[in-house]
């Protein structure tokens, strides 16, 4: 199969040596890459034997399936080495920074958001999976379902096989933290009911 986003090229025709098919004496005008590490190291064929060398063109060609999703990760980031956020850092925040001289966002500090360690145990690998904290809201629910959703999409990717299976993931993920939600939200509101009627019977008895 072709590399997504890869493309065999076949630059201004050149004229100044034969075709590298073996036999072929016919002028070499079309370049491809040798393989897939050297693409800038090319072959030069003519018209009808590049076509035969494109149909034939298999950039995954001997990579099992762990490279070639090493190698599908190694392409979002434009084959640039990455690292965590913070990595590099000292690892300490300068004070002076959330200083609010005018008191602009109050005196108490923001509340931070609880990780998905912090959540239920069964539903950790699913708030891993969508990116997501605890506790959680279900419209931050459906929008990062709406965004990874979109992104891993068949048609958004060639119909590559991981990206496949990664939104299967995904949706299983969404289900199930939308299920949670849901029971939790007809829990609270059952307690709220329960208050309520308690309240009304303590007034009449009263």
């Amino acid at each position: 199969m072709a590399r997504r986003g890869a493309r065999l090229r076949s630059d201004t025709p050149t004229t100044d040596r034969p075709c590298d098919a073996p036999g072929c004496e016919a002028p070499g005008e079309f370049r491809a890459p040798r393989d897939r590490s050297r693409l800038r190291d090319y072959y030069h064929f003519c018209l009808e034997h590049v076509r035969a060398y494109n149909q034939a063109w298999d950039y995954y060609k001997g990579m099992n399936a762990d490279e070639i999703e090493q190698n599908l990760r190694s392409d979002s980031g434009w084959q640039r080495p990455t690292w965590p956020l913070g990595r590099l850092g000292s690892g300490k925040i300068d004070p002076e920074l959330f200083r609010d001289p005018l008191g602009l966002f109050g005196q108490a500090p923001p509340t931070p958001r609880k990780s998905a360690r912090e959540a239920p145990p069964e539903l950790r690998a699913a708030l891993d999976m969508m990116g997501l904290g605890w506790p959680l809201e279900a419209d931050a629910l459906r929008a990062r379902y709406k965004e990874l959703a979109k992104r891993y999409h068949p048609d958004s990717n060639g119909g590559d096989k991981s990206a496949e299976d990664k939104l299967k993931d995904i949706n299983r993920a969404y289900s199930l933290l939308r299920k949670r939600l849901s029971a939790m939200q007809a829990e609270a509101g059952g307690k709220a009911d329960g208050a309520t009627n308690g309240k009304q019977g303590a007034s009449r008895a009263a």
